[in-house]
């Protein structure tokens, strides 16, 4: 009997890269089915790009102003739409002419770039199969679940329009070499990566401290002899990418586009993060002094108005550089260096890096609020391991996915955002239940338990192997806190409509910022507590 169960174990583990291609196509047929939804500017910028990149040479990449959705990627990413640009042509000749293409936007050059971003999505496929190939097939099942089928990347990549699955691909791909103590592989594919999009430069200073203390630590020569050994590879990864536009003599103009400053602390739209508070730290104060007779200036960027500048946005708080954002970001990382530097565990990388890019969210200058996903996707990864992570990520990863709902304006897409939202907490909420309770039916004893011992470790006892009785459930707080997320809905969308009309349009995407930028806040807490408190 044990062998049968043993060759009945082997079998079902060799089909799990079978399931995943089914996770997958599930999610490519969603993706598809996507198709004809509202796109984003970020279309036409990426198409711009494809032309750009297939009809100039390279020396006029990053000058060229046809469009005013200038090539602002590292080179790799301009290497990537170069490359794209071919099939596009072959496709649709129009796609990638640079003057008649502006705003281009027929049925063929939908389609093409919409699948450029599902095939792209393979490299987030291998990057989630090469870290949980060593974990049992019900925790591999959750993990792929919150990941393949990621509501936030169907509303940004899919619907939206952006290339975040590849490029987040390749970082778990990076974090999944460096879990294996492949070290120098993983160092050179996290360069790669930054040569795609700099912004995911936040988590540089931890890959900086964990290579440096776990791969070149240890005696001077061969510590001094690895330093050289990381250091050529990153080089190279770096020369590869910036040296032809060195050589041109335009690595200043490239940094320029790389790092335009002069957009503003905030996006657009105001991304869920601290600087919501400060801004409103600011209007409130303003208000109230010029209540008491103060003669205080109204900015010239309006940020209730989802629009900024790079003039003084403030009337009475300090102004924000650039500069203070990149100390407050170091400052919030800190723990996590001091931790990787005293104790480089391979197994608490991926923890280290949410808690970077949820630092750079919350602090850092001119966040996107799609930036989001560079935290909730690697912390999918822990949420399958304990209970207290479940709940954490359940909460963590409402709160993201709603934030993101003022992206999709348009009422045709509302239906959707809401109900990838509710289908992706109905299957957390069941895929937890499964994991950790027994639900309605008996779950065997795990392995050296009895099922008495189960149901006294499920009934106040505590160890790794427990599983409790009855349904997943979350703690009173989080509860109150995600009804509070229903009431901030239900008024902007319908009350604030029908009681105030255009007055005060600001009202509702204000509010959804504030009401978010709360569960971002307590989301780094509790990755920051569970940071100190790890040994």
């Amino acid at each position: 009997m044990g062998k049968e169960k043993l060759r009945f174990k082997e079998v079902y583990d060799s089909c799990s890269p079978k399931i995943l291609w089914w996770f997958f196509f599930v999610a490519t047929c969603i993706k598809v089915l996507l198709f004809p939804s509202y796109r984003s500017t970020d279309f036409e910028v990426h198409r711009n790009w494809l032309a750009l990149t297939h009809s100039l040479p390279l020396s006029q990449w990053y000058f060229d102003e046809t469009s005013p959705w200038t090539l602002d990627y590292p080179p790799f990413f301009s290497y990537f739409e170069h490359i794209l640009s071919i099939f596009a042509h072959l496709i649709d000749p129009q796609i990638v002419h640079l003057q008649e293409g502006l705003n281009y936007s027929s049925n063929k050059a939908v389609v093409f770039q919409r699948v450029t971003v599902i095939l792209s999505d393979l490299s987030l496929l291998y990057g989630v199969y090469r870290l949980t190939r060593n974990l049992d097939s019900r925790k591999q099942k959750l993990i792929w679940l919150l990941v393949i089928w990621s509501p936030m990347l169907f509303i940004v990549d899919h619907i939206h329009f952006q290339y975040n699955g590849f490029l987040i691909g390749i970082l778990l791909i990076s974090i999944s070499y460096l879990e294996e103590g492949r070290d120098l592989l993983g160092g050179f594919i996290f360069a790669v990566l930054l040569c795609f999009k700099h912004l995911f430069a936040v988590a540089a200073p931890v890959y900086f401290v964990y290579l440096l203390r776990h791969y070149c630590w240890g005696g001077v020569v061969r510590g001094f002899s690895r330093l050289l050994i990381m250091g050529g590879v990153v080089v190279a990864v770096f020369a590869s990418a910036f040296g032809p536009f060195f050589h041109l003599g335009q690595i200043q103009q490239v940094i320029r586009r790389l790092f335009p400053f002069g957009r503003g602390l905030c996006h657009a739209y105001w991304a869920p993060n601290f600087w919501v508070f400060y801004i409103m730290s600011d209007k409130g104060i303003a208000f109230t002094f010029r209540k008491l007779g103060f003669n205080i200036q109204t900015p010239a960027a309006s940020f209730t108005a989802g629009l900024v500048g790079d003039s003084s946005p403030f009337s009475v708080l300090p102004q924000i550089t650039p500069f203070m954002t990149f100390i407050m970001v170091l400052l919030a990382l800190s723990p996590c260096l001091l931790k990787a530097w005293k104790n480089p565990q391979p197994q608490m990388f991926s923890r280290w890096i949410a808690y970077a890019y949820t630092c750079g969210f919350l602090f850092g200058w001119h966040v996107h609020e799609k930036a989001s996903l560079h935290f909730v996707i690697p912390l999918a990864l822990f949420a399958a391991q304990t209970l207290e992570d479940a709940k954490h990520y359940f909460l963590l990863s409402i709160v993201s996915c709603y934030s993101l709902f003022p992206l999709l304006f348009e009422a045709r897409e509302y239906p959707i955002k809401v109900l990838l939202l509710l289908l992706h907490s109905i299957l957390m909420w069941s895929g937890f239940s499964a994991q950790f309770y027994d639900g309605a039916e008996t779950r065997r004893a795990p392995t050296g338990h009895t099922k008495k011992q189960v149901d006294q470790l499920g009934s106040g006892g505590s160890s790794s192997a427990a599983v409790k009785k009855g349904g997943f459930v979350i703690g009173w707080t989080e509860r109150i806190y995600l009804v509070g997320l229903v009431v901030v809905e239900i008024w902007g969308q319908f009350l604030h409509p029908l009681l105030l009309g255009d007055k005060l349009a600001f009202a509702p995407l204000m509010l959804i910022s504030i009401y978010c930028a709360f569960g971002i806040l307590y989301s780094w807490i509790w990755q920051l507590r569970s940071i100190v408190k790890s040994v």
